[in-house]
């Protein structure tokens, strides 16, 4: 039985980390995989640098959109074109630790399980870990996630033997990602976690505190207006997600 993963990855202006970030996919210990590079009409030289890894390895599949299209809608592009029995998720800027595939692989098919992802740690802007890990529950249901985006995206990967592509495809939402998943959760999957850090967040320094304001919003309004929670369960929710967020950055 085919054991390839597709690993979808957009690209938008990520030039100063394409050459690393496909580093450590072609370092991966697990080697049955095909990278579907999605460019989102990228202005520097990004899809000239995919377009050359691509001639020297045959298993990174670069595609260019017509028009620029954001984050969901190139993720989803990625998908569509996924021919592997299993999906996960990288973006641009982010690094995975060299057993990643190998392990978190074998976790999904130990738990049987349509769903997994895995403990990551916070890095600075040159992909160095500063040991700073976020740690993942054994598992996660619908209501549990609600209150914590503890989902790395990065880390994330699917059984589509198990899982409907369909529930996989992202909302063109801000926070397209956590949306997701609470979509994939209220269908009545249950996300397991694998709590060995297998991935590097790039974080530069100057947006350590940025976009708090934002981040608040955007999770208000996904309670509000994709999973319709009353205002006071909105609120209950709000206050752990709050809570756990700075915990995690701090």
């Amino acid at each position: 039985m085919s054991e390839r993963i597709s690993i979808v990855m957009p690209v938008f202006n990520a030039a100063a980390w394409l050459e690393q970030t496909i580093a450590c996919v072609q370092a991966q210990t697990h080697k049955d995989w095909e990278l579907i590079a999605v460019d989102d009409c990228s202005s520097d030289d990004s899809f000239r640098l995919l377009q050359e890894k691509a001639r020297a390895d045959g298993r990174i599949r670069p595609v260019r959109l017509t028009k620029n299209a954001g984050a969901a809608r190139t993720r989803n592009e990625g998908i569509r074109l996924a021919q592997g029995r299993y999906l996960a998720f990288l973006d641009s800027d982010d690094l995975w630790k060299k057993t990643k595939l190998e392990k978190e692989l074998a976790f999904l098919k130990e738990r049987q399980a349509a769903f997994a992802f895995t403990a990551y740690e916070f890095g600075d802007e040159n992909g160095v870990g500063n040991g700073k890990i976020v740690h993942v529950p054994d598992t996660l249901s619908y209501r549990e996630a609600l209150s914590r985006t503890v989902i790395f995206t990065t880390t994330v990967m699917f059984d589509l033997e198990k899982i409907d592509r369909s529930l996989i495809f992202m909302p063109d939402v801000k926070s397209e990602d956590t949306a997701t998943w609470w979509r994939i959760l209220r269908a009545g999957h249950t996300a397991h976690g694998l709590d060995e850090n297998l991935a590097v967040y790039r974080r530069p320094r100057n947006s350590l505190s940025s976009n708090k304001l934002e981040a608040v919003r955007r999770i208000w309004r996904l309670y509000r207006d994709q999973e319709r929670l009353s205002l006071p369960e909105s609120a209950y929710h709000l206050v752990f997600w709050a809570l756990r967020a700075t915990v995690r950055r701090l």
